[in-house]
């Protein structure tokens, strides 16, 4: 859709805006800043590695993005509306529809087969069982793995299972992609191979993605990357 933006500035406006978000938890009778005032575009086909050490706040960043944390103060503007002051209802709406979240546990359902997986999350957004199952199939074999359609988590190695959770965040066509270390489990091989994945796939859908990642030989491959100093997003080059 074209929007009065793209008309007037002849830019395509940001799929994912984030605005003076601002954040931090209690620490004893005093409070402990974690975010202070982060900006940040994202936009439709982007891929941005988010490099930070541990305790920057990637994660809180992650969760404030994806809409499971609230920010103490800024927006969140998602596909053009904004997200920040929205009520659980809604947030929660906008999580399974127009988010996909990626981590370092892949956390598929044990007892349920790959494609099942895929079929739950689709379903539960009202999409008729056949139909799931025919786009479920349809994503793992775009992963390569039609032959592992009704392999429970148990008979799959970990870069089977991680695909299996990369194509089920996927399922539901959403606007933005969430991975908090997608392949901090998996050995140096195995990476390349789900990162590979990954890429190809966000690259076919269009979607926007961030991807918080320790490993550096992976990040370069992204478009943009980024970092957390002192609370604030610090663009890298």
């Amino acid at each position: 859709m074209v929007t009065m933006e793209t008309l007037i500035t002849g830019v395509e406006p940001p799929i994912l805006k984030l605005d003076g978000i601002e954040k931090s938890y209690k620490e004893g009778e005093g409070t402990l800043p974690i975010l202070k005032g982060c900006d940040f575009n994202l936009f439709a086909g982007e891929i941005t590695a988010l490099v930070a050490p541990s305790g920057a706040g990637k994660s809180t960043l992650l969760h404030i993005t994806g809409l499971l944390e609230k920010p103490d103060k800024g927006e969140i503007t998602l596909g053009g509306r904004a997200c920040g002051k929205l009520d659980d209802k809604a947030r929660t709406a906008i999580r399974r529809n127009d988010i996909g979240f990626v981590y370092q546990f892949h956390h598929l359902l044990p007892e349920f087969t790959a494609v099942e997986n895929l079929m739950i999350p689709m379903m539960i957004a009202g999409v008729d069982k056949k139909e799931a199952r025919k786009r479920g199939l349809e994503l793992l074999a775009y992963m390569r793995l039609e032959k592992r359609a009704s392999h429970t988590p148990a008979e799959l190695s970990g870069g089977e299972r991680q695909r299996v959770a990369i194509a089920r965040a996927v399922a539901n066509a959403p606007k933005v992609l969430l991975a908090d270390e997608p392949t901090g489990n998996l050995d140096p091989k195995t990476s390349h191979y789900v990162f590979e994945a990954l890429e190809a796939l966000v690259r076919a859908t269009g979607l926007a993605a961030i991807i918080a990642t320790h490993n550096h030989e992976l990040a370069r491959r992204m478009d943009r990357r980024i970092t957390l100093e002192d609370g604030k997003i610090i663009e890298l080059e």
